[in-house]
């Protein structure tokens, strides 16, 4: 068993003070700002609009083809005042002015008129009475680890160093190779938004069946703060990169493929030459019907700026993409992996040797300026609730199959409280009918059912035990069929979208009517998402749901399958196991924390539902879903806050009520989901877009306090996902973060106890998109590196942040120790293809307890104070279940997330009847469906799989 963990973060070293380094900066300058400006409103056909200038095609061009550019300052598009351009040396202005010129020409379309070449002209110009010139370039030393410590003692860098810094560490590790095993790979430097990437180049190669297939080790490095923590942290994560040389798809079906290109600088020698990759989007224009660069990809200005070189054309590199990757006439270009495209034999993550490897290598690269953070300890021997053995006693293999069926049955005969359940199976195929009519009573311990009414009906009954379970299969017809979505332009998507919705919602209501009971369930086979892409917005999943959720029905999806007959069997238990989860027939299990923690707690879990214009019904929604669980209260142990009336309901009820969520109102959204006031241009942004926001925000805010107050009758553990919520409750940022202090608004911190005696509140923080939490490994102080589940934390008296990790599922395949994929041994050739799992790191936050200084804040100094170790091991406990691999999430959390799901609207009104609308204006939206929850749960290492579960690696990255 491992005892520690490490995490690969770094922290600016105390021992080494200040990390100081001489920069050359550039601003942008008021004059050539507002001549920037007033061309990109000419380009657009809006003179008069003073808008953002959108530098990021820009931004990306010239930390391309730039020397020495180094990183680009946050909104210089908006003040010409900023800081744009950081760089190692000054960059002449006969090396800016093409580019510039080059990028202000690209604003228009073609046969416009343009002014780039009188631009550059006059930007290139010595002569100081031009008319237009760039400010002269700047010498500042810049602190890169200058810090500011929040009120609540978390450390916080400078605004700047969250883009500049990691491309400042970047370009460090990058001037020196990475050596493992008597091979040498370089990496090079691509930007991204969140941060910086270290890409091995040229990439690796794979034999496998007569085909070379390429890959490359990706290294993530961005900068975060940690609650509480005295210094903010660089967080370097490591992953496969893999490189698509073989498109299984058409170029319509391309929806965007990050592209990265290699091209050496036309200009002089600079010194970051031969170490950067520029980042481009391809995609299919269906306005052209072809394939070309996304309007941001520098890739479309570069053959104006080398006339020399020759640039790959969209429509070359995607029918020749093997050719690019190995370079022609001086250029590569790698298509960045992903599923969509067809199989890969490279398989997805790194062991946590190579992790360990790269780590020591960045952690020498970063010295003495960085350190690397101190390692975790296990904070407790209790890793998991009262779960039932893997196992059965020996030469009794069923045992434990029986004890879980028993236990699920006793929590659906306690949700549905003596009445009769009706289920609705609509099917494709008559195996996936057979596996689900099998499957059913193997969960719940029942025998065979009975075939029941007349011989035409597909009708079985199950009667034991207090349940009464009546199941009726026909086949889907053209429910399952792909919606007919108007491609009549003139009107938005919205609006063609919720006719077919509606149009799909009367097939339903033409086949079947309400349940005879509260609730139902339909359970319904229905292609994957990738059997409608063709067609935007033709799948049909969230229209059936909002159909049977208008009707009452609970519904569940399951995909068809040509695979085994075993995967079959899976696939239809875990839809079983969904429907069970939507009636509330779940619970978790009993906790091992000991006597610290209250018998009669109960468990809530706030989530935000935030879906833009792009979500799956065309339509905004920002909506707060409550969960509150309380085990062993009978049939309503697990319920759903109702806010318009203030009352707890049944979690399936909660699921329905969802449906009939109102969406944003039409005048708070703007041309792409934004929510602006219709006031134009840029006082509608700085006050219409920040008004409607504050008013979001003070709404879920009301919701939450009034919600606190419904929570005061027994002691309460609040768990909240900070990262989801943090949006609309700014409060829950870490530099605003106090201990055991609460913050709404504008007002003072309050104490937690004064939202309730016994209330304590957990922050849960997972890496997401934005690398937030670092990645680890398991290491015992010598040679030996793996995983290990468990609570971790400091050997700090008052620390209030931990980790918390849990193995890999027990379904994920053994792999030998040792296994290299970057560089193969001779023994493991096939490295390459296998998969990597690599768990993730949960962050817990103990923000509010009963501790010392919160007991005798209140009144109670005689109470025994908690424990901040023993409420997060309960958390992480909270994250097992007989039924399931590790949540992602604990479970109330992992409920209220789902519950989510239900939370969909569609466009009402004369539109929705085919009234034409002007594209321009917004649609109005209400009543609401539901995102499609998969049935068919594969937990598979490149997060394809459901999101609830933890076991996951970095997917290679698209744009």
């Amino acid at each position: 068993m491992y005892h520690t963990i490490r995490v690969t973060a770094y922290e600016p070293d105390p021992l080494h003070g200040p990390w100081r380094e001489e920069l050359r900066v550039l601003r942008l300058g008021e004059d050539v700002h507002a001549e920037l400006t007033r061309i990109h409103a000419e380009a657009n056909g809006d003179t008069g609009r003073v808008d953002r200038l959108p530098v990021r095609q820009l931004n990306s061009l010239l930390q391309a083809m730039a020397p020495g550019v180094v990183a680009t300052g946050r909104n210089a598009g908006t003040d010409g005042r900023l800081p744009w351009l950081y760089a190692r040396e000054a960059v002449p202005p006969d090396v800016l002015a093409p580019l510039i010129g080059t990028w202000s020409a690209g604003l228009f379309r073609e046969g416009d008129d343009c002014e780039g070449a009188d631009l550059e002209e006059s930007l290139a110009s010595e002569d100081p009475a031009a008319a237009l010139r760039l400010p002269e370039w700047e010498t500042e030393a810049v602190d890169l680890t200058e810090t500011v410590t929040s009120p609540g003692g978390t450390a916080e860098p400078a605004g700047r160093l969250y883009s500049l810094l990691p491309e400042w560490v970047a370009f460090r590790l990058a001037a020196r190779p990475f050596r493992t095993r008597g091979t040498t790979l370089q990496f090079r430097v691509e930007s991204s938004g969140n941060g910086a990437r270290l890409v091995s180049w040229p990439p690796q190669r794979y034999e496998h069946r007569k085909q070379t297939w390429y890959y490359s080790a990706c290294l993530n490095i961005t900068v975060h703060t940690v609650p509480f923590a005295p210094q903010f942290r660089v967080h370097v994560s490591t992953q496969v990169r893999r490189w698509a040389t073989r498109l299984d798809v058409r170029p319509y079906q391309l929806g965007g493929a990050t592209v990265l290109l290699d091209a050496p600088l036309p200009w002089p020698e600079g010194p970051d030459r031969g170490y950067r990759l520029t980042s481009n989007t391809l995609s299919y224009d269906r306005g052209r019907k072809e394939l070309g660069w996304r309007r941001h990809s520098p890739a479309l200005l570069l053959p104006e700026l080398d006339i020399v070189r020759g640039y790959p054309e969209p429509a070359e590199l995607f029918t020749h993409p093997e050719r690019w990757i190995n370079g022609c006439r001086d250029v590569a270009a790698g298509i960045v992996y992903h599923p969509s495209v067809g199989p890969h034999a490279v398989g997805p993550g790194l062991m946590p040797r190579e992790r360990a490897d790269l780590n020591a290598w960045v952690e020498e690269g970063l010295r003495p300026v960085l350190r690397r953070v101190t390692d975790l300890k296990r904070v407790t021997r209790r890793n998991t609730p009262s779960l039932l053995p893997r196992s059965g006693t020996q030469g009794e293999p069923g045992v434990r199959d029986a004890q879980m069926a028993l236990l699920r049955r006793e929590a659906l005969a306690r949700t549905l409280n003596g009445r009769p359940l009706e289920v609705e199976v609509f099917w494709q195929s008559p195996e996936t009918r057979a596996a689900l009519l099998s499957e059913l009573p193997k969960l719940i311990g029942f025998p065979a059912g009975e075939r029941v009414g007349p011989s035409t009906d597909d009708i079985w009954q199950w009667r034991d035990d207090g349940i009464e379970i009546r199941v009726h299969a026909r086949p889907a017809g053209p429910l399952a069929e792909a919606l007919p979505v108007s491609r009549d332009r003139r009107r938005s998507r919205a609006v063609r979208l919720a006719e077919a919705v509606e149009g799909r919602c009367d097939i339903v209501a033409d086949r079947m009517g309400s349940p005879l009971g509260d609730v139902g369930v339909v359970i319904a086979e229905i292609a994957g998402k990738e059997r409608f892409a063709a067609v935007p917005d033709s799948d049909p999943k969230h229209a059936l749901r909002i159909a049977w959720a208008r009707l009452g029905w609970l519904s569940q999806f399951v995909n068809p399958s040509d695979d085994a007959a075993n995967a079959l069997e899976h696939r239809a238990r875990w839809t079983w196991l969904d429907a069970f989860r939507q009636l509330g027939a779940i619970s978790p299990p009993a906790h091992r924390v000991g006597a610290g923690i209250p018998g009669d707690l109960q468990y809530a879990a706030l989530w935000l539902v935030r879906h833009t214009r792009k979500g799956p019904t065309r339509c905004p929604v920002r909506h707060l879903v409550a969960v509150r669980v309380r085990p062993g209260d009978g049939p309503d142990a697990i319920e759903g806050w109702d806010a318009e009336r203030s009352e707890w309901l049944p979690y399936p009820q909660l699921l329905l009520l969802l449906s009939k969520t109102p969406a944003l109102a039409a005048e708070t959204v703007g041309p792409a989901g934004r929510h602006d006031d219709a006031t134009p241009g840029k006082e509608r942004r700085s006050t219409g877009y920040v008004g409607v926001r504050q008013r979001q925000q003070l709404e879920i805010e009301r919701q939450i306090r009034a919600l606190l107050f419904q929570l005061r009758d027994r002691p309460t553990l609040l768990l909240v996902d900070a990262a989801n919520l943090r949006q609309c409750w700014p409060r829950l940022r870490n530099g605003s973060l106090a201990r055991d202090m609460l913050g709404f608004g504008m007002e003072p911190d309050q104490r937690l106890t004064g939202y309730g005696n016994d209330l304590r509140m957990v922050l849960v923080r997972d890496a997401n998109a934005r690398e937030e939490v670092a990645e680890w490994y398991a290491h015992d102080g010598k040679e030996k590196i793996g995983f290990a589940e468990g609570v971790w934390g400091t050997s700090e008296e008052e620390s209030r942040v931990f980790a918390s990790t849990t193995p890999t599922p027990h379904t994920a395949a053994k792999l030998p120790k040792g296994l290299m994929k970057l560089v193969p041994t001779a023994t493991g050739r096939t490295a390459p293809g296998k998969t990597a799992w690599n768990p993730g790191q949960l962050e817990v936050t103990v923000l509010g307890c009963l501790s010392e200084k919160a007991l005798a804040d209140s009144g109670r100094e005689g109470d025994p104070p908690d424990q901040p170790a023993e409420w997060a091991t309960l958390t992480h406990q909270l994250r097992y279940h007989d039924d399931y691999p590790p949540l992602a999430r604990p479970l109330p959390l992992h409920l209220a997330r789902l519950a989510g799901e239900y939370v969909l609207p569609t466009v009402q009104g004369k539109e929705t009847h085919g009234t034409a609308s002007d594209p321009g204006q917004p649609p109005v939206c209400a009543d609401a469906g539901a995102r499609t929850e998969s049935a068919a749960r594969s937990f598979s290492a490149t997060g394809e799989g459901d999101a609830g579960h933890a076991t996951s690696v970095h997917s290679d990255a698209v744009a």
